[in-house]
């Protein structure tokens, strides 16, 4: 493995930010196999090298992948000085490693959302080249029809003028007045799913996104809950990036 800087080790690990990790190392809390190591900017290998944080060994991992159930009200943002956003959830192990969010959920929309450090896996997942499906659950204001499913097969045209790629509207109950569907999208155009069925004369009264590629929203997270992507859905994740739209 190459090797990394002392500093980025220990904010990885969720010890410390880089910016504290020097005057730490200063105090002596840093060590390298045994001996006390003031200069954070020295570069180890993790895998061949002892680190510890104020005697404990610091564990090394070189990304990492959450699924959060998010909440209404909160913003898919790293920060904000005004309103919470998802990064507040995490603990500060989390949040030092420089985690973001995968795409963006807006602020009324719940579901899954994504985050990691991985900045390339990232940006295949959300590149407009990308092909990957991503399926949310509305409940509308109004009666969608047979017509609406065939627009959104079509590739359906914004008020604005705006064309999107087909898309598989499925409309699962309709009931008093409002449409309970599914909607598989394959991109993420600014507040997407809700501008499609405004078109269609349906405006959401609640938007929540199920899955993302193979992943899906693990059931058991409450809203603001998180956990660790499994080696499963990581490798599931990573083919989605990798494969989808190839064909």
């Amino acid at each position: 493995m190459a090797a990394q800087r002392i500093d980025k080790l220990l904010a990885a690990a969720g010890c410390c930010s880089r910016r504290e990790a020097a005057a730490l190392a200063k105090q002596g809390a840093v060590a390298v196999d045994g001996a006390v190591c003031r200069d954070v900017s020295r570069r180890i290998d993790p895998e061949r090298c002892r680190l510890t944080f104020r005697g404990q060994r610091v564990g090394y991992q070189e990304h990492v992948y959450l699924m959060l159930h998010k909440p209404l009200g909160v913003l898919s943002a790293t920060e904000d000085r005004e309103q919470k956003t998802v990064l507040d959830l995490l603990p500060r192990q989390y949040r030092t490693r420089g985690i973001f969010p995968v795409g963006r959920l807006d602020k009324e929309t719940s579901g899954l959302l994504l985050l990691t450090d991985d900045g390339a896996l990232g940006h295949a997942l959300t590149s407009p080249r990308r092909r990957v499906d991503k399926v949310y659950h509305a409940v509308t204001d109004g009666v969608l029809t047979q017509e609406a499913v065939a627009a959104f097969a079509a590739g359906l045209e914004l008020r604005d003028g705006t064309r999107c790629r087909p898309a598989v509207l499925n409309i699962r109950q309709i009931m008093d007045g409002t449409s309970d569907v599914l909607v598989t999208v394959q991109e993420g155009k600014y507040h997407q799913v809700r501008r499609m069925l405004a078109a269609c004369h349906a405006p959401v009264l609640s938007l929540e996104r199920l899955s993302e590629g193979a992943v899906r929203l693990d059931p058991a997270l409450e809203p603001g809950q998180w956990r660790e992507l499994t080696p499963q859905e990581l490798e599931a994740l990573r083919a989605d990036a990798g494969e989808a739209g190839n064909g």
